[in-house]
């Protein structure tokens, strides 16, 4: 129903703002993410829009750009998963980073999120894989299967994930899982 809001920034406690629109206030909640780039109170801001209608209460959700405002879709279409999950969700990881995740099978980076159990993790990986796609974050970096279990492998042995990916640039596209482990190792000794 409200897809879009641009107005004043009125106020801002997380997470939750106020928006002037020409005199109506809108109460929205953001994830933290979204609140850490808003503007100073009193300046001009455009946030798209979840609208949620329960029996007790009717709750906006903003969101900085589509593909959070996708993921938020996606995170409350799971049994189990509410608006105020999926906003902590949001708040605990980036898209890229829960895209990543979900690509990976990594539980534990959900787990570290509030609110997020081991068999929620679970349940959202499971779910989600194949939801999240190329255009909301991190999928795309990731051509095929071999390259994403090259990731996986080096995530696990201890590469951060921006090292890992970037490792995956250099390799050939029909590369197998064990040369291309091989390989990345290689390029992450050399950096």
């Amino acid at each position: 129903m409200i897809g879009k809001l641009t107005g004043t920034l009125d106020h801002k406690n997380p997470p939750m703002v106020l928006v002037d629109c020409n005199g109506v206030g809108y109460e929205v909640h953001v994830p933290m993410s979204t609140f850490y780039n808003l503007p100073e109170v009193g300046a001009r801001v455009s946030l798209l829009t979840h609208f949620v209608v329960r029996e007790d209460a009717q709750i906006l959700y903003g969101f900085e750009n589509a593909q959070e405002r996708e993921a938020f879709r996606q995170l409350i279409k799971i049994s189990g998963v509410g608006p105020r999950t999926a906003l902590s969700v949001l708040s605990g990881m980036s898209v890229a980073e829960l895209s990543q995740a979900i690509m990976v099978q990594e539980a534990g980076r959900l787990i570290k999120v509030p609110g997020i159990g081991k068999k929620t993790a679970e349940r959202l990986l499971l779910e989600l894989k194949g939801k999240l796609g190329p255009d909301l974050g991190f999928a795309a970096n990731v051509a095929n299967d071999n390259q994403g279990d090259i990731l996986q492998a080096l995530v696990a042995l201890g590469y951060s994930d921006k090292e890992a990916a970037l490792s995956l640039k250099a390799l050939p596209l029909d590369v197998g899982v064990s040369e291309g482990i091989k390989l990345a190792l290689r390029a992450l000794s050399k950096a």
